[in-house]
């Protein structure tokens, strides 16, 4: 059950004395034999714990907070009816809390929003399935974005020995270095070279471990650029471990990927690429290093062809390639990722998700 937290100030209107009891009074009465009204049957009164002991009987504890969260009675009202101090009664209920005996709940109160732009969004794109939260913060955003894309996982169905790739760039950082998900067993597996990329948005190598490290998951890693030279591309086509990680590509459940800006609007790329070439003008985003033209078609390049990436034909064959993409820069190129094939599923937040409507309409 989902009840609220305790207050903790006293009540107005309590007595002004917190450490007389009830059963106090009642022993000032008990030459006469006669006991007040309210008193306490002496089955129901408990002791204050001594400096000693750090928990009350459990029913007790149980009965304070029962009465507390459920019937709404006053701090003096449990009080008298447990025959203890004020005091003790906030202690009661703070040791309710800490013993598991009360679960709050926080109502987003965005939820219902959420919810109907998420459906919304999910049939004008035609996905799969689309994951909202109400609101981003550029310096919280792997913690902002953490529900939803735990609940992308979740639909992804792992068990231990399947794959998910990781792409690169910002917003995957920031996820894989917040609260990720659990994925015990699960090998997470880099999608793109990077791995002298000055930059650490691109060491994808990082990325990887960096995620594993807090989902439980097991880090596969890839030792390449982005863009290698052609001698170095061909050996990388002998090499097993390079092969090992195509082999994991070819055969990920899921993936987690960011969708690059438009080119034209970033200040940064990944090392090697020749971003002074005319034919990154056009291009609206890209994912994974597969760069994309505003209806989805693939922009090439000169030595695309040695690009380490995870092709375009590897992503439309995941079952569940969840595109990860926030703010209102990103719209052009959350179409392009999905009218390409690219990703089936995606994470965003509320105003994105609006602004994505907006420019579909």
């Amino acid at each position: 059950m989902s009840v609220p937290a305790p207050s903790g100030p006293t009540p107005a209107g309590d007595p002004a004395s917190d450490d007389t009891t009830p059963a106090d009074t009642a022993r000032g009465d008990a030459s006469s034999g006669t006991a007040r009204a309210g008193s306490v049957p002496p089955e129901h009164a408990v002791a204050a714990p001594d400096a000693g002991r750090s928990r009350f009987p459990l029913d007790t504890v149980y009965q304070a907070a029962r009465m507390y969260y459920l019937e709404d009675a006053t701090q003096s009202e449990i009080a008298s009816w447990l025959g203890v101090s004020r005091p003790t009664v906030s202690r009661l209920v703070s040791e309710a809390r800490r013993a598991g005996l009360v679960r709050i709940e926080v109502v987003d109160p965005f939820q219902d929003e959420t919810v109907a732009l998420a459906e919304r969004l999910r049939v004008v794109l035609g996905l799969q399935a689309v994951y909202v939260t109400a609101v981003t913060h550029g310096a919280t955003l792997g913690v902002d974005l953490a529900e939803p894309v735990a609940a992308a996982v979740e639909g992804m169905g792992l068990v231990p020995g399947d794959a998910v790739l990781m792409s690169s760039g910002s917003t995957v950082h920031a996820i894989a270095h917040g609260a990720m998900p659990p994925m015990p067993g699960v090998q997470l597996v880099p999608t793109v070279g990077g791995q002298a990329d000055p930059n650490q948005w691109f060491q994808t190598n990082e990325i990887t471990r960096a995620a594993a490290e807090r989902s439980g998951a097991i880090p596969a890693f890839l030792f390449a650029q982005a863009l290698p030279s052609e001698a170095l591309r061909a050996s990388l086509d002998e090499d097993p471990a390079f092969q090992h990680v195509v082999g994991l590509w070819g055969r990920a459940k899921g993936a987690i990927l960011g969708i690059g800006a438009p080119v034209v609007t970033r200040d940064a790329m990944a090392r090697g690429l020749p971003v002074d070439d005319a034919v990154f003008d056009r291009a609206t985003g890209d994912v994974c290093l597969n760069f994309t033209g505003p209806d989805g078609e693939a922009i090439e390049f000169p030595g695309s062809e040695r690009m380490v990436r995870t092709s375009r034909q590897v992503l439309a064959a995941v079952p569940h390639a969840v595109g990860v993409a926030v703010g209102a820069v990103k719209v052009p190129s959350i179409i392009s990722a999905v009218r390409g094939r690219l990703v089936n599923e995606l994470v965003t937040d509320a105003a994105t998700a609006r602004a994505l409507l907006d420019a579909l309409a």
